[in-house]
């Protein structure tokens, strides 16, 4: 029964660590998207013309990896939320598992003391 504990453990550990690694990648991408959202505000040395150029290809270009980026958090919320059933399940396991062997402690047969004289 504790090999099953030991290894219920285990399996517990590396789904918890899949699961924070895949919560660390949607919250990078979640930033990434955060960051394209800033305002960027023209150099004031560039004529006007030349300053709204740029800032429309700006916006052009964030749009675009904003589509990309979007794309990427959905697979990663996908994995993330497959990682936290995987998770929620072996935590069900090893609790389930700890509460049989606790039951199977309890019902154990105590070893008999010797009368004392």
């Amino acid at each position: 029964m504790q090999r099953l504990d030991q290894v219920a453990g285990l399996m517990l550990d590396a789904r918890l660590s899949e699961l924070q690694k895949a919560a660390r990648a949607r919250e990078e991408t979640l930033s990434h998207l955060a960051d394209l959202s800033a305002l960027v505000e023209p150099r004031g040395d560039l004529p006007q013309i030349a300053a709204e150029l740029a800032a429309l290809q700006y916006q052009r270009w964030a749009d675009a990896r904003r589509a990309d980026l979007n794309l990427v958090l959905a697979r990663q919320t996908a994995h993330w939320l497959d990682a936290r059933d995987a998770a929620r399940l072996a935590f069900g396991k090893a609790q389930a598992l700890a509460g049989v062997a606790a039951k199977l402690a309890a019902a154990a047969p105590k070893p008999r003391q010797p009368p004392e004289s």
